[in-house]
């Protein structure tokens, strides 16, 4: 079957970004000095939104940008930046299972999912990850992603337990990577090769994540996993989930939503706030990523884009429980967003808090 997927009009940025946000790539070091690359505005200039409060002092702060868009795509709330481009690192995966599926991958749903997933590394997941390489005629030694241990602690104490190192199957991204070379077979595109940013597969990633967040891709990189990771504005990624929230019932976008909702177990773990808030919000998608960031779509088309600017992923969850308050979101995963605690010799003392919101 003859699969038409379209190019982007120009090559993608590969060291490049715009104005006032750096380009991705080595940064110019003196001797001694540090990287001289401008802070860009959406970790710099971003608001205090959470607190770690240690027996009522406030011990730090975690600064974070957040973006709520409109059913329309219009931006409805912003706090700190909307438009300065970031990594959505794991947060893109769905964006980029949308593109696979247009590319003619086809696959049972709760595999959809887990090609959506940064899964926790439980045997169910990685039974799933091989079932989609042997329905494309693949094994395990055909992925690429970079070799872990599994997420979950308790998954990845029982794989030390059995002697194992790390392997490509273990580490979160390889149900992406298996759906990745099962639309290369499915169109017969090179297997080897299939990480690079001029690959038909990952130019359909690019021009996917394009369309859904209404702007050009504006940087690139390696991700973790050794694939690329494109940079978009929080308002463009959580445009992209709002879409892919409220798609229209038979569209290749309602079927990537559908199997998120349907097996949110596949695209995080048994253990995980993602699953958790999957099921406790009625017709939600969610995906969680590297470097704190989240994103959420809601069934009414609207988006919710989150970034904590130093990285740490505490905040995030805090963060994102406050934002569903404000925004009147009915949800039964509250408890386990902000369960956050601070503890003192293995006891709660304290717990991080959401302020500003």
């Amino acid at each position: 079957m003859s699969i038409l997927v379209r190019m982007p009009s120009a090559p993608l940025p590969q060291s490049a970004a715009p104005s006032g946000h750096p380009a991705a790539g080595p940064a110019a070091t003196s001797a001694h000095a540090g990287p001289t690359l401008p802070t860009p505005a959406v970790l710099g200039e971003a608001p205090v939104l959470a607190q770690a409060v240690r027996g009522g002092f406030v011990e730090s702060v975690h600064r974070g940008s957040v973006v709520v868009t409109a059913p329309d795509g219009s931006v409805e709330l912003v706090l700190g930046d909307a438009t300065d481009p970031v990594f959505p690192r794991s947060s893109n995966k769905p964006i980029q299972a949308l593109a696979m599926v247009r590319a003619g991958l086809d696959v049972a749903p709760h595999h959809l999912a887990l090609v959506c997933a940064s899964h926790s590394g439980e045997p169910f997941h990685l039974e799933a990850v091989v079932e989609i390489l042997a329905g494309a005629g693949l094994a395990v030694g055909d992925l690429q992603n970079t070799p872990d241990f599994p997420y979950d602690e308790v998954a990845r104490l029982a794989w030390v337990r059995d002697g194992r190192d790390k392997e490509s199957i273990a580490q979160n991204c390889s149900g992406k990577h298996a759906g990745m070379l099962a639309t290369c077979v499915a169109n017969g595109w090179d297997l080897a090769t299939y990480r690079e940013l001029d690959h038909p597969l990952q130019q359909a990633c690019a021009d996917t994540l394009a369309e859904l967040a209404g702007e050009p891709v504006a940087a690139t990189a390696v991700d973790g996993c050794g694939a690329p990771v494109m940079a978009v504005s929080l308002a463009g990624l959580a445009r992209a989930f709002g879409r892919l929230a409220s798609a229209d019932s038979g569209t290749d976008e309602a079927r990537v939503a559908d199997a998120i909702r349907a097996h949110p177990e596949f695209l995080g773990g048994t253990r995980r706030d993602v699953t958790a808030f999957i099921r406790g919000t009625s017709g939600a998608i969610a995906k969680d990523g590297a470097e704190a960031v989240y994103a959420v779509g809601l069934a009414d088309g609207r988006g919710i884009a989150l970034k904590v600017a130093d990285g740490g992923q505490r905040a995030r969850t805090v963060i994102l429980a406050a934002v569903l308050r404000r925004l009147g979101v009915e949800t039964g995963a509250l408890g386990a967003l902000e369960d956050a605690p601070i503890l003192g010799h293995g006891q709660p003392v304290g717990s991080v808090v959401a302020v500003g919101i």
